[in-house]
């Protein structure tokens, strides 16, 4: 296919408009880890591991059923709609948790924000993958998990502005009577308003996919936007590919069909793999950087600037995996990434345990973000993209991306108890486990799909 000439303006405005909903995902997701230390004092939480638990896991409650209706509202009104009510939430999510005054209604806003976030999740790389020429789907869905890595940093950094400096050694009693505890945290979420009503409106003008469409015998509406991606010789190939792989199957889709012997096996991978990217443990380090740095020795000023820095890896290597994503293949990354964890991991928990604080587990927290940024992060996302049939993509996305946050939602939540129980240095030999794991997996499942149409990985699977 790399005789077409494709109008990458085009490919890459839909692209960049389909994926601000990764960026809310990420910001939503991460803008919490630093409002933590004030709204946990407000909420006269901060003694309380499992309402700390709730607080931080509540949204994974909407993103499981976010995720769980992104098949249905994927197959029933194509990917734009989806986009649409998933920006709307962000927004009512942003300003409702920035607005409240009790533990109950912070909960349900971020609920809202979850299921904004499941949807997302699901539809911004499935929408991707189907309108990116098989060539460059790689980097294209990769920038989903850059807008993610942005929007992180993007909170992460919003955060460090907004609150004031804390002296060291500040009691509850200070930080809550603080501007940081009384409104500094308001600003961090209401903050999130601006990119929210940005998608919301930009949603408006972005095509349909033209693989639903063909689906749904809008083939006319398809070859147009085919047409506009790569040229009319382009979309009538496409356009023949998409109907061939198509044609012969009942248009109504069955889940049941997803526990076929044919199915199943590609349907087990992207639920393992899905649950890995989560019980790999690296989320933990966004969502609890106040434990991890406080328990290495920094005060909570530091921890904010730690965050940053975090933030900072986190998005330079994901640019590097982009580069990388279509030419070492999706396979390889996936090794790396695995076992890389796992020595991490390991190292990290030891050093925990001999109590060598500082920069050491600043060092290693860095390798551990640079790692993921570069594999797990946006390779499982793409993987999960391009395996799935294309009549059954967006009911198997659903499942494999529930699995996800279902598994995200136990990691979040156990993180308190674990950190209590374990102690820091067995919670992190215990991810590493995971990970060895999770590479025996790779090692032995996970076959290439880089530079294969989505029509070529179904035929090969």
């Amino acid at each position: 296919m790399n005789h077409y000439k494709f109008n990458q303006p085009f490919i890459l405005g839909i692209t960049l408009v389909s994926a601000m909903g990764g960026l809310l995902f990420g910001y939503d997701w991460v803008v919490i880890g630093g409002a933590k230390p004030f709204y946990e004092r407000f909420f006269d939480i901060a003694n309380s591991p499992y309402l700390q638990g709730w607080a931080m896991s509540s949204a994974l409650i909407g993103c499981l059923f976010g995720a769980v209706s992104s098949g249905y509202l994927a197959e029933r009104f194509g990917r734009k709609i989806p986009l649409l009510v998933a920006a709307a939430l962000f927004t009512i999510s942003a300003f409702g948790t920035g607005m409240v005054d009790q533990f109950t209604p912070f909960v349900f806003y971020r609920l809202v924000g979850g299921l904004g976030i499941g949807l997302a999740s699901a539809i911004s790389p499935m929408y991707i993958a189907e309108i990116s020429p098989a060539a460059i789907r790689g980097r294209l869905v990769s920038v989903n998990q850059l807008t993610i890595v942005i929007g992180i940093l993007a909170a992460q950094s919003v955060n460090y502005f907004i609150a004031e400096a804390i002296p060291a050694g500040a009691t509850d009693v200070e930080i809550l009577n603080s501007w940081n505890g009384q409104m500094g945290w308001r600003w961090m979420f209401w903050a999130e308003l601006v990119p929210a009503s940005l998608f919301f409106l930009l949603a408006f003008i972005i095509p349909e996919s033209p693989r639903y469409l063909v689906k749904k015998g809008n083939l006319s509406k398809a070859k147009a936007i085919l047409s506009r991606i790569g040229g009319d010789a382009y979309a009538a190939e496409e356009e023949k590919n998409i109907e061939q792989n198509l044609k012969n199957t009942p248009s109504k889709v069955d889940t049941k069909e997803l526990l076929s012997p044919k199915i199943k096996p590609i349907l087990v991978l992207g639920i393992v793999l899905a649950v890995f990217q989560q019980w790999c443990g690296i989320n933990v380090i966004f969502n609890y950087a106040e434990e991890i740095f406080t328990a290495a020795g920094y005060s909570v000023g530091d921890m904010l600037f730690n965050i940053i820095i975090t933030g900072a890896v986190n998005l330079i290597f994901t640019l590097l995996a982009m580069k990388v994503v279509d030419s070492w293949g999706r396979r390889k990354l996936m090794i790396i990434g695995s076992s890389g964890l796992a020595v991490i991991y390991f190292i990290l928990g030891g050093s925990y345990i001999l109590e060598l604080q500082g920069f050491v587990v600043l060092i290693l927290v860095l390798l551990a973000i640079a790692t993921y940024a570069m594999t797990l992060a946006p390779i499982t996302w793409v993987v999960l993209s391009e395996i799935f049939p294309n009549r059954l993509r967006g009911a198997a996305m659903a499942v494999a991306t529930t699995a996800l946050w279902s598994a995200c939602f136990v990691l979040t939540y156990s993180f308190p108890i674990l950190n209590d129980l374990l102690k820091a240095g067995g919670t992190f030999w215990l991810y590493a486990l995971i990970c060895l794991l999770g590479f025996l997996f790779i090692w032995k499942k996970l076959p290439e799909t880089k530079g294969k149409s989505l029509e070529e990985i179904e035929s090969n699977f």
